[in-house]
């Protein structure tokens, strides 16, 4: 069974975790190291993917600064979607086949591992890529794949506050309501439990070896100087 490295990253700036993906999709390339996810939350920020449109952020860019909220362009796959404290961020760094079964798994362990907080969900299916627990959504999806690895990942609503996903057109989807792990449970301080349930359903999904290494172990096999990939 191939070896998965699991990175628990904290709390990491989105340019710098995009930077990082960057210099760890050229390492996972050129098999320099192994099928790698990365899990992590980001400070308050929008990010709009490539199939995103202006009407999707309709408050105007000034009230999102007033907020304390970047608006990042990417070139993964989706629509606008906000990230912020509390909500669990994954990003695999994968050699890839098919890129839809690829989604489809992500979305399986997504709803195994939400199974185990006594969240029942279930993936897109007939719906857009994502997570759903009941009429609401508890998880977005988006990637890019370039030579065959890919970068960009999931996110699953945990404990993070959802007002900010009222202030734009989230994943496209007019009137969208979003809910989290906290919402459907009544219960708080999931992130931690999550996050290992997280991990261990995604190598399982996946039918890797999960392996837990240090940021600091990541960043030397990148050649990185500690303290981020943008030092």
């Amino acid at each position: 069974m191939d070896e998965l490295w699991v990175c628990q990253l904290g709390i990491v700036d989105f340019r710098e975790a995009l930077a990082l993906q960057e210099r760890l999709r050229a390492a996972r390339q050129a098999d320099e190291v192994p099928d790698t996810l990365l899990l992590l939350e980001h400070p308050p920020v929008y990010t709009r993917g490539r199939r995103s449109s202006a009407d999707e952020l309709p408050l105007g860019e000034a009230f999102y600064a007033a907020q304390g909220i970047e608006i990042v362009e990417v070139d993964r796959g989706g629509r606008v979607t906000y990230h912020g404290p509390g909500q669990l961020v994954g990003y695999p760094i994968m050699r890839i086949g098919d890129i839809i079964g690829y989604l489809r798994t992500i979305e399986t362990a997504i709803v195994a591992a939400l199974a185990q907080e006594d969240v029942a969900a279930r993936g897109g299916g007939d719906r857009p890529t994502g997570v759903w627990a009941g009429g609401s959504k508890i998880a977005s999806i988006g990637v890019h794949v370039s030579r065959r690895v890919s970068t960009h990942g999931f996110a699953v609503n945990v404990d993070n506050d959802l007002e900010p996903f009222d202030w734009i057109v989230p994943c496209g989807l007019p009137g969208l309501a979003l809910t989290s792990i906290g919402s459907e449970t009544g219960r708080a301080e999931n992130l931690e439990r999550f996050r290992a349930r997280m991990a261990g359903q995604f190598a399982l999904a996946f039918e890797r070896r999960p392996r837990s290494i240090s940021p600091e172990r990541l960043l030397a096999a990148l050649a990185l100087p500690v303290g981020g990939a943008g030092s």
